[in-house]
């Protein structure tokens, strides 16, 4: 083959790649489905379910709203790596331990400032303080915001798990272990801390609502490089499930009360007392505590002393996505 001719063999095989490959503008395949969480300690999730704003929001684009159930951050982060959620709700200390883990997320909004996270016994075990849970039976979630709260409750009066028996459950079987006996106190997230407190007698005995980090969305990285716009449509419709929420209470009362199938005084409790929607933006408040939580669980040694905290803190946070004020 002379030369002239190989050249014009080789440009024809360029074009016909060219014509079979896909361009980069459209290397991600058509979305078609969009797979989303809603969690009872993400009551903004319920109003943004409820009222069908997704489907609504992406129905002219024929692309189908998945609901998944997230029963505790370990959940959401465990669906999120498997990619079954392409958005999940966690805790900001939650979504950071499992970035460290590997798992490929960007935290990228804020459903609520709460404090889900207590210490929770029954008035006979005699515990009244974190010192006096040397050698007792803990009930927590690992890898959840409870969990991560006892860790450092306990570094702070020099215990660490060690000295206790944390008993692996997941938070509503926590709940009825502290309820039965079977263990002497339970790392306790709401609204099931509320329901131990008004229907089962239970007590806190410690809270610290600046060690409750914060309640964060998050999304899987694949998901957020391949589809960018859709990601800041999503944001800006649970922004209106997020107003939608502030300006009718009695409405999400009444949407809580039917997904946990709880009292109205726990809801109530939940709600007024220890859930607060008027943040959404994501940024340095977040940053700040999410790794106040991370160099603590460093310290506690949770996490490896080789992890460079700040960095995978600065990799989590993505502001991007959002054009919330606040």
């Amino acid at each position: 083959m002379s030369l002239p001719t190989f050249k014009k063999f080789g440009a024809g095989v360029m074009l016909a790649l060219v014509a079979i490959l896909p361009s980069a503008a459209n290397a991600a395949e058509k979305l078609t489905e969009l797979k989303i969480d809603w969690a009872t300690y993400n009551p903004v999730s319920l109003a943004l379910k409820d009222k069908g704003l997704l489907e609504t929001e992406f129905e002219k684009d024929g692309i189908a709203i998945r609901w998944v159930q997230s029963l505790g951050s370990n959940k959401a982060l465990e669906f999120l790596n498997a990619s079954s959620l392409d958005f999940g709700s966690t805790a900001g200390a939650a979504a950071l331990i499992g970035k460290v883990n590997g798992n490929p997320i960007k935290s990228i909004y804020v459903y609520s400032r709460p404090e889900w996270a207590t210490l929770v016994t029954r008035p006979e075990t005699g515990i009244t303080k974190v010192a006096d849970l040397k050698g007792k039976r803990i009930a927590a979630t690992r890898g959840t915001d409870p969990h991560i709260f006892l860790v450092r409750a306990l570094q702070d009066v020099g215990l660490t798990e060690k000295d206790v028996s944390v008993v692996a459950l997941q938070h509503g079987d926590g709940k009825a272990a502290l309820l039965r006996g079977d263990v002497d106190a339970w790392a306790g997230l709401d609204p099931l801390t509320a329901s131990a407190e008004i229907e089962g007698g239970a007590k806190i005995f410690f809270r610290n609502k600046e060690a409750n980090s914060w309640g964060i969305l998050n999304v899987r990285e694949a998901f957020a490089k391949d589809y960018p716009d859709v990601v800041k449509r999503v944001l800006a419709t649970y922004e209106k499930a997020r107003e939608w929420s502030l300006a009718n209470p009695a409405e999400l009362h009444k949407l809580l009360v039917t997904a946990t199938k709880l009292p109205d005084a726990v809801i109530e409790k939940q709600l007024k007392e220890r859930t607060e929607l008027t943040h959404s933006k994501i940024g340095q408040q977040q940053k700040d505590a999410i790794l106040a939580a991370g160099l603590a669980l460093q310290k506690a040694e949770v996490i490896k002393a080789d992890v460079n905290v700040q960095a995978v803190v600065d990799q989590l946070i993505d502001g991007s996505f959002t054009t919330a004020s606040k």
